[in-house]
């Protein structure tokens, strides 16, 4: 293959996609080998792109390529969530912009519209992520409301129902009033408002003295919905109200005085107004005292007929407007500012409303212990651990699920309604005729029943999907599910631990009797420099296309991984990216200078060839040791630092410039193969993190099969046992040889002018050929004395030095050297300073006194150095 002189992303990006997908790849059948399993979490369906995605993507794909590559039979499912809410939004604002209202449409109409809208859009993520070099199995991509998932789901409800595990009740819900529908108390966004704390007059009934009790409230527009008036029975400032009734201002609604032991003496006046409708503590107070509910509100938010002369007006403006009312009225003792959370929709972003509704629920007591166990034990290991408290927190408070949406996009509840009350549960209406048949004592038809209008809540059917994917539920012995399952890594967010994360564990347990997956991985969120959460709305998220059309997939993956340690939100910066880039194309470039080398079999392989050989060999191994302890502990930015430092330090700008033939003359074959086998597993050992810049270069690097590929080449394997001196010797080199460089470089003598290294003391001359080559030395060798005049360096104890005869200034080196010596002294008094302190050498850590101790030697050492060479250069002088 021809090498173009510079890396094009991407002519070389839709290349080995394609090759990648015509030769499948990226599919899996059950075979004999170790099975190793990620199911993506579902994006929205009719979703695109964004950092957080890429993100997450970019992690599941490195590990299972990384595992494709360790020879196991590695399987990726991709699919998408139907995203009830937010779908249904979606189609709904597409409908009012042609004119047409929800409300005008038939259920099948309206489900015609919403399937169009999914066709036309849904899927469009998943081609993007095909962009991002995503290995998943396509043949397998499911949707959550694909023909298998949906039968599974209801499968699902009938099977827990017949449990008495689902049941149908009035309770209190979260009721977002802009999508009109139940929310489950995970899907609730709890924020600090800042607002006012409404002081409100109640008259006692038939106090003479026109006594009054007041109600400190939050929310004076639910006044219509009082029922009774509740005081503490041991607070004695309202005392006198026990046994009393009081009217509500503005209703003139008389209503009783309870008492309970719930009520906070010290918040406001400790009289509690209660609205058993409209609050979940006060329907509590409701529920033990028998009170009468009254609901103020429609669906949407506006007051109904009980509002009264506030009917038809929404809540915010009634709040407004009943303030001036109660302060015309004198019914308003004072108001005062007031912090305090608010719930709302995580869909939506509307304030919540509690209300009272009949949904469905899903008791969830029993089917969280195996799940809280299995995590507390480790059975499922999360990474980082510290959300195993979280998880602990969520288990331990845990609510039954409402499980019900007023919506039409999405599962119908299985329930069908009898004529003359009651209902059956089943999986067809068929079925549901014949169970109804058994139930009632009078005739009925089909067409008598009436199924229940409410959908499943989405994430009823994403907590199945480690399951459902393999069509575990519709067919629980199936060899699909029986070798994938459990699924190896999941791949997520801390902020959906509960609502999917915990939810998933325990339908694992419930209808497989064993975890769905063996670790989590949670990544951070994506902010941007100033740390704000990444997001459309904010116009502070790049597009991820755009962003891969100008730094390349392989830029953008490495920009995304080098900031984002497991768990830890990622601030991103677009110079990441850059970065990412960069190493592109230094890959690129030190590909090209290799394959341009010219080998003869007649020559000798040099002696510092074969010593960098050696130590590079040792290196790579010491490396992948490392490595496979990272990715065991899930930390795949400091993996990929680890490739890149390996790459650009150890391979390019010492092994490469080691082994590097002199200016057109060739290499010796040994020497040659060694670098391309070294090349070879550096390509491997990258792939997972860049894929595709890797697959082009192992493919140009030998001749390859028609249907060969990286992907499925195994990961370099490093040897068991290392050199350990020798990794040693040659970092003691790579010092000498740095040391010489300092000082042609502060001395202006030019790379091409042969030098002389003078030694005195102690040194390994076994990798003087290394030293001479990488320096231009003309020779090395140990004297008991410097020469006056000599530049040097210290190392350790020994001193070396190059004789520097007529090229140098010596008027300027002096300057230059008893300025060094005036900052290093000072450096050294500093030192001193602390260490004579007794408080810092009695209270600091031994190894922080250790280590300013060795300063102190390397600044004594260094002054002596300073000092011999400025007598040196005044004799000369």
């Amino acid at each position: 293959m021809e090498i173009a002189s510079k890396y094009n992303p991407a002519e070389v990006e839709d290349k080995w996609y394609k090759y990648w997908m015509d030769n499948n790849l990226f599919h899996s059948e059950p075979d004999e080998r170790e099975p190793y399993t990620i199911v993506i979490p579902p994006p929205n369906v009719t979703g695109v792109l964004h950092m957080g995605h890429m993100l997450n993507n970019t992690i599941q794909d490195v590990l299972v390529r990384r595992a494709r590559m360790q020879g196991k039979n590695a399987c990726w499912v991709p699919g998408t969530d139907h995203a009830s809410i937010a779908t249904e939004a979606k189609v709904v604002n597409k409908l009012a912009s042609q004119g047409i209202k929800k409300n005008d449409l038939s259920r099948e109409e309206f489900l015609d519209h919403a399937w169009e809208w999914t066709h036309e859009h849904g899927g469009i993520i998943l081609e993007q992520l095909k962009k991002l070099g995503a290995s998943c199995d396509w043949e397998r991509t499911a949707f959550t409301m694909d023909e298998v998932r949906s039968e599974s789901v209801l499968k699902v409800f009938c099977g827990l129902y017949e449990k008495g595990l689902i049941y149908r009740g009035v309770r209190m819900v979260n009721w977002d009033p802009k999508a009109l529908t139940a929310l489950s108390d995970e899907e609730v966004i709890h924020k600090e408002v800042n607002g006012k704390l409404y002081y409100l007059k109640y008259k006692i009934e038939g106090d003479p003295d026109g006594g009054y009790a007041v109600v400190a409230t939050t929310r004076p527009e639910t006044i219509m919905g009082d029922t009774a008036m509740c005081i503490n029975p041991n607070d004695p400032k309202n005392a006198h109200l026990k046994g009393k009734k009081v009217i509500v201002p503005l209703v003139n609604r008389a209503i009783p005085v309870i008492e309970d032991d719930y009520v906070d003496v010290e918040f406001g006046t400790g009289c509690l107004k209660v609205t058993p409708a409209h609050d979940v503590n006060d329907y509590m107070l409701g529920e033990k005292y028998n009170l009468p509910s009254i609901d103020i509100f429609n669906p949407d938010g506006t007051l109904n007929e009980n509002g009264i002369q506030y009917a038809g007006m929404d809540r915010f403006a009634v709040r407004k407007q009943i303030e001036k009312d109660l302060i015309e009225a004198g019914l308003m003792e004072k108001t005062e500012p007031y912090t305090n959370k608010v719930g709302f929709s995580e869909r939506t972003d509307e304030a919540i409303e509690p209300k009272l509704s009949m949904q469905w629920f899903l008791k969830m007591e029993d089917l969280s212990e195996p799940a809280a166990e299995a995590v507390e034990d480790d059975t499922i290991k999360f990474y980082p651990e510290k959300y195993k408290n979280t998880y602990r927190h969520w288990m331990e408070n845990i609510k039954d699920w409402c499980i019900s949406r007023q919506l039409w996009w999405g599962h119908q509840i299985p329930a069908y309604f009898l004529p003359k009350g009651g209902y059956v549960v089943a999986l067809s209406k068929e079925e549901a005729l014949e169970k109804a048949k058994q139930q009632v004592d009078y005739e009925i038809t089909i067409d008598d029943l009436k199924q229940d209008e409410d959908v499943l809540d989405t994430w009823f059917s994403s907590w199945l999907w480690p399951i459902s994917v393999f069509d575990g539920i519709n067919n629980p012995d199936n060899k699909d599910v029986n070798y994938y399952y459990p699924t190896s890594d999941l791949v997520t967010g801390p902020d959906i631990i509960f609502f999917w994360v915990a939810r998933m564990i325990m339908s694992g347990y419930e209808y497989r009797k064993e975890p769905c997956f063996n670790n989590v991985y949670f990544t951070g969120i994506v902010r941007d420099k100033q740390g704000k959460k990444m997001s459309k709305q904010l116009g502070n998220s790049p597009d991820p296309i755009e962003l891969m059309q100008k730094y390349g997939a392989d830029g953008v993956r490495m920009g995304m991984l080098l900031s984002s340690a497991a768990g830890n939100d990622l601030l991103f910066d677009e110079s990441l990216c850059e970065q990412g880039r960069n190493f592109n194309n230094k890959i690129w470039n030190a590909f090209r200078l290799v394959k341009g080398w010219e080998t003869d079999s007649s020559t000798p392989q040099p002696e510092a060839s074969r010593i960098a050989i050696e130590w590079f060999r040792n290196k790579l191994s010491e490396t992948i040791i490392e490595l496979d302890d990272l990715f065991s502990k899930y930390r795949l930015s400091e993996a990929l630092m680890l490739l890149y430092k390996l790459f650009w330090d150890e391979f390019s700008s010492w092994y490469l410039e080691i082994v590097k033939p002199a200016y057109q003359k060739p290499i010796d074959n040994a020497t040659y193969e060694a670098t391309l086998s070294f090349f070879d597993d550096l390509l491997r050992l990258l792939h997972p993190f860049m894929p595709f810049i890797t697959e082009e270069l192992w493919q140009a690097l030998y001749k390859r099969e028609e249907n060969e590929s990286i992907m499925v080449a195994l990961q370099p394997a490093g040897k068991k046992s290392l050199d350990s001196h020798l990794l040693k010797d040659i970092e003691q080199v790579k010092h000498v040889i740095s040391g010489v460089r300092t000082i042609r470089l502060d001395k202006n003598i030019p790379n091409k002018e042969e030098l002389v290294l003078e030694i005195v003391g102690e040194h390994n001359d076994s990798f003087n050929s290394v030293i001479s080559k990488m320096c231009n030395l003309s020779a090395i060798s140990s004297i008991s004395e410097k020469q006056a005049g000599a530049a040097g360096f210290l190392i350790s104890t020994t001193e070396y030095t190059i004789p520097l005869q007529d090229n140098i200034d010596v008027e300027a080196e002096l300057i230059k050297l008893e300025t060094e010596l005036k900052y290093t002294e000072g450096f050294l008094n500093s030192v001193l300073k602390k260490l004579s302190n007794e408080r810092f050498v009695q209270n600091a850590k031994p190894e922080i006194v250790e280590v300013e101790r060795n300063k102190q030697a390397d600044a004594e050492s260094k002054i002596a150095l300073l000092k011999e060479n400025i007598a040196s250069l005044t004799k000369k002088k």
